[in-house]
């Protein structure tokens, strides 16, 4: 085989390759319709089939806004390229949908019941054993005589004094509103 030739068959044999991936694509006829097939590609030839959504079609080829389809029986016809389309029709991944959810839904009451019933088994445990706890730092020994210290709650002085400040202010500055008012309209009291 001589060196130019090599090049040329290499290129034959993708295109033909591709051609034949081509033809085996697998179309579906959209939702909500019923489409006729018919024998020739400019639709005045013999009516062929009739499908309806979600029936698939096998891609022999394209021309222009027609395509050449094999049906599922081995008939071939041409129909309009708008009513295909690559996905798998709705209704089927719905349901596979809605049965994923289904056992989902499924498996989580399972392990729901699964943890109720090692909360149970834990509520029942006899008290005399006692739950083995990681070791932890003990405290420093206090001082002998010293009183071990409640916990300081700093937060909570801290907000009541807040709101005391903020009553106050207001009131405060009530009281000055009115006086000045009051002023300025010879003791009548206009609001």
């Amino acid at each position: 085989m001589s060196p130019r030739l090599r090049p040329v068959l290499a290129a034959a044999a993708l295109t033909l390759a591709a051609l034949g991936a081509r033809a085996a694509e697998s179309l579906y006829v959209v939702e909500q319709v019923v489409v006729s097939v018919n024998a020739n590609p400019d639709g005045s030839g013999e009516r062929v089939a009739s499908l309806k959504s979600g029936d698939r079609v096998e891609l022999i080829e394209r021309s222009g806004e027609e395509v050449h389809v094999r049906l599922a029986d081995g008939r071939e016809g041409w129909l309009r390229a708008l009513y295909l389309s690559g996905d798998a029709p709705l209704r089927p991944r719905l349901q596979q949908s809605e049965a994923e959810v289904t056992r989902l839904k499924a498996e989580v009451s399972r392990l729901e019941a699964q943890l109720a019933a090692a909360a149970s088994l834990k509520s029942t445990a006899p008290a005399t054993a006692p739950a083995e706890e990681p070791p932890t730092a003990s405290p420093p020994a206090p001082l002998i005589g010293a009183a071990p210290e409640a916990p300081k709650r700093v937060w909570v002085w801290a907000l009541c004094a807040a709101l005391l400040g903020l009553l106050l202010g207001f009131a405060l500055g009530w009281r000055t509103l009115d006086r000045s008012i009051r002023r300025k309209y010879g003791g009548l009291r206009i609001y």
